[in-house]
């Protein structure tokens, strides 16, 4: 599949999944990667920067060995996604509450040192920022249109509140990364859908 049609059938298979819907707020750091606002008043994301953002972010991480990678993140809808991204990877994970010091402080059990952190929101994630900041660790994080992203090294300019959106962002992500190893081709199916990278929701918080 040529270079051309294959970014086009990226961007029809994920226009539907909010992957570009921000927030009514918009940052000056964001402002480079906004379209417009939509008629509700919410900023659009440019999914052009957002794929090519991607790609960036993929060949950044192909030079660490994956045990280096850690991916982390507080919000709940970011969990199957980023449990699939490091099952694919081989990255390593660290969900729900950063515990402090984990970056910083030798003395702690849980102490670790990789070589790169990726996150899923910079705002709930922010401890760990701080932290791989102090380290001198390198920083990915996907930022949304209301997001500070100062002490973020690549920012992947997406949705990251919705469970379609965060699933979607951390398959296209795998699915690059594979694509530059030469693991996969641009035309080849991976082993999960996006469906398989989204947190479902109990039947209980539904009603």
């Amino acid at each position: 599949m040529s270079q051309q049609t294959e970014p086009q059938d990226i961007k029809k298979k994920i226009l539907s999944t909010g992957i570009r819907v921000g927030t009514t707020v918009k940052t000056t750091f964001m402002q480079p990667f906004i379209t417009k606002a939509s008629p509700e008043g919410l900023y659009m994301i440019d999914l052009d920067k957002t794929l090519d953002r991607i790609k960036t972010a993929a060949k950044f991480i192909n030079r660490m060995d994956f045990d280096k990678v850690l991916v982390c993140s507080g919000r709940e809808y970011a969990t199957t996604p980023i449990e699939r991204f490091c099952e694919i990877t081989g990255a390593r994970k660290m969900l729900s509450r950063f515990m402090p010091g984990s970056l910083t402080n030798p003395s702690l059990p849980f102490y670790t040192e990789p070589r790169l952190v990726i996150i899923s929101d910079p705002q709930v994630d922010s401890q760990a920022i701080i932290e791989a900041t102090n380290a001198g660790i390198p920083v990915i994080g996907i930022s949304n249109t209301d997001n500070v992203t100062s002490m973020i090294d690549i920012v992947i300019p997406a949705n990251n509140r919705g469970r379609k959106s965060l699933a979607t962002v951390f398959w296209l992500l795998a699915r690059e990364i594979l694509i530059q190893q030469g693991k996969l081709s641009e035309s080849d199916q991976m082993k999960y859908e996006i469906d398989d990278f989204e947190t479902k929701i109990a039947d209980e918080e539904i009603e």
